[in-house]
């Protein structure tokens, strides 16, 4: 019996309307939507396909540079293919796969396939990743304030010091328990390696964090901001940060910021070599006293921002 065939899908979305990403009963989720969509295509023979993703993003949160992928076996890649060849030079399957199911969401539609392609040889969405990359946009009182862009850009009323927030984000990068910056579940870790952390300022002055992990926890991007905007407004020091991260339990002395202003933008993947090798280690438990190799080290499971 032949392999079914992975797919490689790119999705970018405008969460406003999504609870999430993630299935849950009765609620519209960006994976709900896309799995319908998937089912139509194929006339819902059999089983509905289910979507794999890189990051369960939470209620709110946007994405452009989402990254998930399916199974096709043969029967199922050939119904994707009927109709009108693809004249884009691209993978007939592939190509039929994204014009279709975005035919299917319709005309303007807040979730769209932005490619699909084979995956190579042991990709996995989630556990082949090596890191994901958020951003957070804040128009404070120094910035032009865009009533197009209102929807993925939270508004301050004050100003706010981008050096002091950028020295404290700086402060947290590294292998650390970030057990003070996520919502706690049970039996999950909150050990995470914060790759990049930073503030730039766009060309109309809005503020813009670029924050890069293996992986977040629960609410950890928003919270993250959250602490850095205190410290912009002089409410906390700058040191107050990694003080505060040190004390390993949630604090009423900043607030985690909405999710409009987060956008998942990109995820990144080791050479296709790597691949295979990386979802296997990826599926271990990460600790930060058993001597193993952080690379190989956790469980993505609550990556939400």
């Amino acid at each position: 019996m032949t392999q079914p065939q992975r797919f490689r899908l790119d999705i970018a979305y405008d969460g406003s309307n999504f609870a999430g990403w993630a299935i849950q009963p009765g609620l519209r989720t960006v994976q709900g939507v896309l799995e319908e969509a998937i089912t139509t295509i194929l006339g819902r023979h059999g089983e509905m396909i289910r979507v794999s993703v890189a990051g369960r993003t939470d209620t709110g949160v946007h994405a452009t540079g989402q990254v998930a992928h399916i199974d096709l076996d043969e029967d199922r890649a050939a119904r994707v293919r009927r109709g009108r060849p693809p004249r884009d030079g691209l993978h007939p399957t592939g190509s039929a796969l994204r014009r279709k199911v975005n035919g299917v969401l319709g005309q303007y539609p807040d979730v769209l396939i932005t490619n699909a392609a084979p995956a190579p040889e042991g990709f996995d969405a989630r556990f082949s990743a090596v890191w994901r990359r958020y951003e957070y946009r804040i128009a404070d009182s120094l910035s032009f304030r865009n009533p197009l862009e209102r929807a993925q850009t939270v508004w301050h009323p004050s100003p706010l010091d981008a050096d002091r927030m950028n020295a404290a984000a700086e402060s947290l990068v590294g292998l650390r328990d970030f057990a003070t910056y996520c919502r706690p579940r049970e039996g999950r870790t909150t050990i995470r390696t914060l790759q990049r952390f930073g503030w730039t300022r766009d060309s109309r002055g809005v503020l813009v964090a670029d924050v890069r992990a293996d992986a977040f926890c629960h609410s950890m991007v928003r919270a993250l901001v959250g602490v850095c905007v205190a410290v912009g407004e002089g409410k906390l020091g700058v040191d107050d940060a990694e003080r505060l991260r040190g004390e390993l339990e949630r604090s009423n002395e900043f607030a985690v910021l909405p999710a409009r202003g987060l956008t998942l933008a990109e995820v990144g993947y080791p050479s296709d070599a790597l691949l295979g090798q990386r979802a296997e280690l990826t599926r271990q438990r990460r600790s930060l006293t058993d001597g193993r190799d952080p690379f190989a080290e956790f469980d993505p499971d609550d990556d939400g921002g």
